[in-house]
């Protein structure tokens, strides 16, 4: 996510009051109380959107937000923010509960009513706003899970803040068709992981499931460079059979292992075609990306895009004349 905001450009006097318009306009109305004086505010922060999700990744020195009830009684469009914790420590206040967050946890908050966010060793977080509507879920339900703690003793939240991680800096889910695929089953993971959380499993069955393949397509893209990736550990990651994972994909159309391969080779000719291509050996490469044998890695390339990797290389990197 490309950063739309970075005091370090903002003359001190001003960054309060850019800092304040920033996050009313992309996010929520809040009060926002920096803890240290103008000159040493230090703020950055990224803005995106996923279809009706907001995501705001931001880095920051100490400050507190405070949504009022003056504020909270004038919101237009009710919604939920997911509160995505990833160094230090946080404090959430709503409905009467005060949950500290740390590193791998996250958290739902409502617009609808109050709530004070406490970022007193600075802040490194994604905050990820859905409409509330989107969700679907009683009103009873969302503010019994307000200010709770979401993580480790939770397996599908433990999931979730690996996919609402990536989803809050990948700019290639935040465009066109990609950004489209990907707002039903990020709904609905939400939805499974607050229900099931409540202790409502009839209603977390479903949306898990529904956003299974997705999850396990996500998992495969961050563990290409993996040599051991197996259905095996994919599955196990999951806590599903090998033979569900394969199920799951072949209903989305998708064959395991040419999915990989296709995924890994296209990473291996982006590298060779990158501006470090010659820094490494053709071997090297097919290595880092999962083809331990050289003769097969140039035999699979070949067939994929009907040149060797050898001459992909040269086609991007001509060698100068002596």
């Amino acid at each position: 996510m490309s950063p739309v905001l970075d005091t370090a450009f903002i003359p001190p006097q001003d960054r309060e009051e850019v800092i304040r318009h920033a996050v009313w306009e992309s996010m929520v109305a809040v009060d926002i109380d920096h803890r240290p004086p103008a000159e040493d505010i230090s703020v950055r922060i990224g803005l995106g959107t996923v279809g009706p999700i907001r995501v705001c990744s931001a880095r920051a020195t100490a400050v507190a937000l405070r949504r009022t009830e003056r504020l909270a009684r004038e919101d237009e469009e009710p919604a939920v923010t997911l509160g995505v914790q990833m160094t230090g420590s946080s404090v959430v206040v709503q409905n009467g509960r005060e949950c500290l967050l740390r590193p791998g946890e996250f958290v739902v908050y409502e617009s609808i009513a109050p709530y004070t966010l406490l970022f007193d060793e600075g802040v490194d977080y994604h905050f990820i706003r859905f409409p509330r509507a989107a969700l679907a879920l009683p009103d009873r339900l969302l503010r019994d899970i307000t200010a709770v703690p979401l993580g480790s003793d939770n397996p599908i939240a433990r999931l979730a803040f690996t996919y609402f991680s990536q989803l809050a800096v990948d700019d290639d889910l935040h465009q066109g068709v990609h950004a489209d695929a990907v707002v039903e089953p990020s709904v609905e993971l939400l939805r499974a992981v607050l229900t099931s959380q409540h202790g409502n499993s009839s209603l977390a069955k479903g949306p898990l499931e529904a956003t299974l393949s997705l999850r396990v397509t996500q998992y495969i893209r961050a563990h290409l460079a993996d040599p051991d990736l197996s259905a095996a550990r994919i599955a196990a990651a999951h806590g599903i059979s090998v033979r569900h994972l394969y199920t799951v994909l072949s209903r989305s159309g998708i064959s395991l292992g040419d999915w990989i391969r296709t995924r890994r080779l296209a990473e291996c000719r982006r590298e060779l075609a990158g501006p470090n291509g010659r820094l490494r050996t053709i071997a090297a490469i097919g290595r880092r990306w999962g083809f331990m044998d050289a003769t097969h890695f140039s035999k699979v390339f070949k067939q994929a895009y009907g040149i060797s990797p050898r001459a992909w290389r040269d086609q991007n990197h001509p060698r100068s004349s002596a």
